[in-house]
């Protein structure tokens, strides 16, 4: 099995020139009046992003420290009391038949 790429493995390398015809068609597309609306709202998707991530790092810590020091108040099957029977009760013995008094012992 070949090892996983990265996600921009497949694109190649981009330098000055590459970038300046990027923003040239980027500019064509949109418009002078869009761009800056377009770089706000991707300027503000990406605030968001951070801050959501951030807030979620914030709850996953906070939950790591609430956690208590003290033993859980129900009983783990280890901590059993000692009372409580750990296989079943054994049967009472049996009594021995009662013997018939007018009936003679076998030898």
């Amino acid at each position: 099995m070949s090892p996983a790429l990265p996600p921009l493995a497949l694109l190649p390398d981009f330098g000055g020139g590459e970038m300046m015809l990027l923003i040239f068609v980027v500019l064509l597309l949109f418009g002078g009046d869009k761009m800056p609306q377009l770089a706000k709202g991707i300027g503000k998707s990406l605030r968001e992003f951070k801050k959501a991530a951030g807030d979620v790092e914030r709850e996953i810590k906070r939950a790591i420290d609430e956690v208590p020091d003290t033993p859980p108040s129900t009983p783990l099957p280890n901590d059993l009391p000692k009372t409580f029977p750990t296989h079943p009760p054994a049967r009472p013995p049996v009594p021995p038949a009662p013997t018939d008094p007018g009936a003679t012992p076998s030898p």
